[in-house]
């Protein structure tokens, strides 16, 4: 089948290289040129990649019989992306949500594009940098006919034909459960860090965190692939001193916390877990600078004073087509050195950073 990818970056532009090497007919639209030359030394064809949406429309076939992966970041931007192919597609065309909107949103675009008689897949993507040579989880939800349509696609992009996808439901499905999915990982991952940090701390018995997680990995009820590449990353000796404990947030531990209130399901971790992202991401803490405001105040005790605020710069996101394997944290001060301003802070973390959940979420819950 014939396939158009909106939006050839980190995700997008690798999944572009994994459809081609699965058979696919694969065409692509970005809005930057550098994006596009990127896949071109990955050797996707010039041709077949353009940054005009008209010749991106033309070169993805017969109308009715046309599919576009969207895979823009979620928001404002995907939805302006959506309406205008709303636009320029006829019925029975499809198109493919693959980024991490907001469910409620998708449920409001899959009933508005019904109406167009567009089908509307929503594909709630997992993988990262590795995803080109592992394969991706892909979350699908979504119309029966939509979701048959694509289903070449998708057997490309996981791991498997039979194995790391799923319709599970109606629109909107596909993207609850990446929500959740995600918000797993967030309440994962502080865990993991929270335990090293515990034995890195105690310093009677010298612990080795390189050959513990090595050790967890295998046999041990609290193996996964987040340990496997936290071992790697300590086997490697990687230098976590020049790193800053800023940890972005891109929404869905937000909004699984949301529809947790609304249920009245208790999720403690998930919470907790974001709740450290939001204070990672705060140069001085307002709360933190109150109590010692009030410690000082009825205790008369030493407090420390506020010097300058920390300088962070950022590390450019892996390209399409680089080994995944430069994402590493072994391989940041690399990274580092080559880094530029093109983009904003906020674009190459992915985040909502400490937005306020706005737009198109608010509007829709």
């Amino acid at each position: 089948m014939k396939i158009g990818m909106i939006g050839l970056g980190k995700m997008g532009g690798n999944m572009v290289i994994r459809l081609k090497n699965g058979g696919q007919d694969v065409v692509g639209f970005d809005r930057s040129q550098e994006a596009i030359d990127h896949l071109s030394a990955q050797g996707i064809a010039a041709e077949a990649m353009t940054t005009d949406m008209d010749r991106f429309i033309t070169l993805l076939g017969q109308p009715g019989e046309r599919a576009v992966w969207v895979m823009v970041p979620a928001g404002q931007i995907t939805q302006s992306v959506i309406d205008d192919l709303a636009d320029r597609l006829a019925p029975g065309d499809v198109i493919i949500d693959g980024g991490n909107s907001n469910f409620h949103d998708t449920q409001r675009r899959g009933e508005v594009l019904a109406a167009k008689g567009l089908h509307f897949v929503d594909v709630g993507t997992s993988g990262g940098v590795w995803g080109i040579t592992e394969g991706y989880g892909m979350m699908v939800g979504g119309p029966n006919d939509g979701v048959a349509r694509i289903r070449p696609a998708l057997e490309a992009l996981a791991p498997a034909p039979d194995k790391g996808w799923g319709h599970v439901g109606p629109s909107g499905s596909g993207h609850y459960v990446k929500m959740v999915h995600n918000g797993i990982e967030y309440g994962m991952m502080q865990a993991y860090a929270e335990g090293f940090e515990v034995m890195k701390a105690h310093k009677t018995f010298n612990l080795d965190m390189a050959q513990i997680a090595e050790m967890w990995r295998h046999g041990t009820v609290i193996r996964s692939w987040l340990l496997d590449l936290t071992a790697e990353a300590l086997n490697n000796s990687a230098d976590f001193d020049s790193l800053s404990d800023y940890v972005a947030d891109s929404g869905e531990g937000r909004w699984t916390i949301i529809d947790s209130i609304e249920l009245g399901v208790p999720t403690p971790v998930i919470t907790l877990a974001t709740q450290m992202r939001f204070r990672s991401q705060q140069e001085v803490s307002f709360q933190g600078q109150m109590l010692s405001a009030m410690r000082r105040a009825f205790g008369g005790h030493a407090v420390k004073t506020l010097e300058a605020n920390r300088q962070e710069g950022v590390v450019p996101a892996v390209k399409p087509g680089e080994d995944p394997s430069a994402a590493a944290p072994e391989n940041i001060p690399a990274a580092a050195a080559q880094a530029s301003s093109d983009k904003s802070g906020a674009q190459e973390l992915g985040e909502s950073g400490q937005q306020r959940v706005t737009g198109d979420q608010k509007a829709s819950q």
